[in-house]
């Protein structure tokens, strides 16, 4: 077994018996939740080459389908997750379509143009309940055997979904598809001149973050039971673009690392108020001047350095 294989080994050890030492296991269903929906961003961002602003958009509607369906609807839970989903993913493919036309700022400009028209309809949209949002979520029973009412039950499944589209992102970045996204953001030209379909590439790209992204936001919608504006605001765009910097852009436990300290950060100085914010943004001011490549890349720089042969 390799050393990356055994710092996974101890990562899910730790995951596994992790509520049976703390009080607060929602803090870390929390962290997972977001740890998935920046895994999901930085497939896009940190192999694709695609910054979006527009990512919000993806875990808030599938917060709010899962819980309109869950408490409206009397949906059981796992269907209300499928919905959001998918929902996520058809949402998507529709904003790629159009975003991919263009790269740069523009790219970046229209998928944020795009996540806006979703928020003001989460304003607007009678199911959504405006500011008040969906509240009282009920969590029910998954498969009719997990109770999801309970502390482990909600738990274990948070982080069984985690750990699924972890996996998932892991083996599309080592697949062949990964290593295109690889070339097609480092010199997308002579990818082309290769022959790969490089907007259909960016396309599929684009769905599977934008589904992954609704998995996390419709996880974190039986988590807290409560779905609301902001997870659709432009300012959760810009939270898991700092969350994967802050951990290490094109790495794969960059993001986790970035919204582990993101979340204990505002969880920590939430007493604060609106000195929370500029917390952040010294941290990540003093991140970016000082670990360019994000706290992982720094440190997988610095062992490549110290132990060239490992």
């Amino acid at each position: 077994m390799t050393r990356q294989r055994w710092g996974y080994a101890v990562l899910l050890g730790l995951a596994l018996v992790l509520p049976f030492f703390v009080e607060d296991a929602v803090l870390w269903m929390k962290v997972m939740c977001f740890a998935l929906f920046a895994s999901a961003f930085n497939l896009l961002l940190g192999y694709a080459g695609l910054l979006s602003f527009g990512h919000a958009a993806f875990l808030g509607s599938a917060g709010y389908i899962t819980g309109h369906l869950v408490k409206e609807l009397g949906m059981p839970p796992a269907v209300g997750i499928l919905a959001g989903t998918g929902f996520a993913a058809l949402l998507g493919f529709a904003f790629g379509a159009l975003a991919i036309r263009r790269q740069g700022i523009y790219f970046a400009m229209i998928t944020l143009a795009l996540s806006q028209l979703v928020y003001f309809a989460a304003v607007q949209l009678p199911f959504t309940h405006g500011e008040d949002g969906i509240q009282g979520i009920p969590r029910g029973t998954l498969f009719g055997v997990v109770d999801l009412n309970s502390r482990f039950g909600m738990y274990y499944t948070v982080l069984g979904i985690f750990l699924l589209g972890f996996l998932l992102i892991h083996r599309t970045i080592h697949s062949p598809f990964g290593q295109v996204l690889r070339a097609i953001k480092e010199n997308e030209p002579r990818a082309i001149s290769l022959g790969y379909d490089v907007n259909r590439y960016k396309l599929l790209a684009f769905v599977l973050s934008a589904a992954l992204s609704g998995l996390a936001g419709s996880t974190k919608a039986l988590v807290f039971q409560l779905e609301s504006l902001t997870d659709v605001q432009w300012h959760m765009s810009g939270e898991v673009v700092l969350m994967t910097l802050l951990g290490g852009m094109g790495t794969v436990l960059g993001p986790l690392t970035g919204s582990f300290l993101v979340v204990m950060i505002e969880d920590y100085f939430a007493g604060l108020g609106e000195w929370v914010p500029v917390i952040m943004g010294c941290i990540f001011v003093f991140c970016v001047l000082v670990f360019r490549r994000g706290i992982v890349g720094e440190a997988a720089a610095l062992w490549k350095r110290t132990l060239p042969d490992a």
